[in-house]
């Protein structure tokens, strides 16, 4: 199926058939990633009153009961709810967000470099084993990109090894993540879907402060609840997978998620082509 988009002046056609996941597949039992020491997802099949949901253990059907942590075992995205009191009125959860079905998405590749020969900073001091993303790394891949092109942001840390899919991290194998300075640029280009192949923006040992994920959403060092300015309806999605074989560069997003009222769900972001069409060409169609 082929659509047409029109993006200010600009004109694209996207083949809806031709989507590419970069979520990793999460295989409950088996290899996944791990962040922050959690425990593994798990699966097993229901068991009650004389039912048993396994075919191979004379079961009808498979049932499957489901263990895990959207945060730390896989693909997933967050809302504010993650930093905010889940119960304040102003807390948007999953469920709440309000999403285009095709949002303007760019992709750029950066590989981290050693925090402690930056001149950014970050809310604690550099220790020897951070690797950070700059706003001066962001700023040149960005400098060319049209705002309405960076609706959504997918980062692609390098180098790009598939053991991501598996990696565990924790103090002896921390992720990299962003300096102040990144993290607030992203904001000021107006990016409002921002999707990593880290497990957290923030460093691994950040006592809890969390500082970049308030700066994207815009709330208040330590605050618990949003305000006037916060930025309810952005979304962070963390331990992504993307493919070599995906180019830099601009694409439509449709980042799938379930209903969960929940601060945080597995998710699937997909990426479309986006085929520019000159404008007679558009208008014909």
């Amino acid at each position: 199926m082929l659509v047409s988009i029109s993006l200010k002046k600009n004109h694209y056609q996207v083949n809806l058939s031709q989507g590419k996941s970069i979520a990793i597949a999460l295989d409950f039992n088996h290899q996944q990633p791990n962040h922050f020491d959690a425990s593994k997802a798990l699966k097993r099949p229901m068991s009650v009153s004389g039912f048993i949901g396994d075919t191979k253990q004379g079961g009808s059907c498979n049932v499957n009961e489901l263990a895990f942590n959207p945060h730390c075992n896989g693909t997933h995205t967050e809302t504010i709810g993650h930093i905010c009191h889940q119960d304040d009125t102003n807390t948007t959860t999953i469920n709440q967000l309000k999403l285009s079905s095709l949002l303007p998405c760019t992709l750029i590749s950066i590989e981290p470099e050693k925090a402690l020969k930056q001149t950014e900073n970050y809310v604690l001091p550099f220790d020897d084993v951070d690797c950070v993303i700059t706003k001066k790394q962001l700023t040149l891949l960005l400098s060319t990109v049209e705002n309405e092109q960076l609706e959504a942001l997918v980062i692609r840390t390098l180098p790009n090894r598939s053991d991501k899919c598996h990696k565990t991290y924790n103090q002896h194998d921390p992720n990299s993540f962003f300096t102040t300075q990144a993290m607030q640029y992203l904001v000021e280009r107006g990016i409002q879907h921002l999707i990593v192949d880290l497990p957290s923006i923030d460093r691994l040992n950040d006592q809890g402060l969390l500082n970049n994920h308030r700066l994207f959403w815009s709330i208040n060092q330590n605050a618990k609840t949003a305000n006037e300015s916060t930025r309810t309806q952005s979304t962070i999605t963390e331990l992504a997978y993307i493919n070599n074989e995906l180019t830099d560069g601009f694409y439509f997003l449709n980042l799938q998620l379930p209903a969960f009222v929940n601060d945080a769900a597995p998710s699937q972001p997909i990426l479309f082509d986006a085929k520019p069409v000159a404008t007679n060409a558009f208008l014909k169609e």
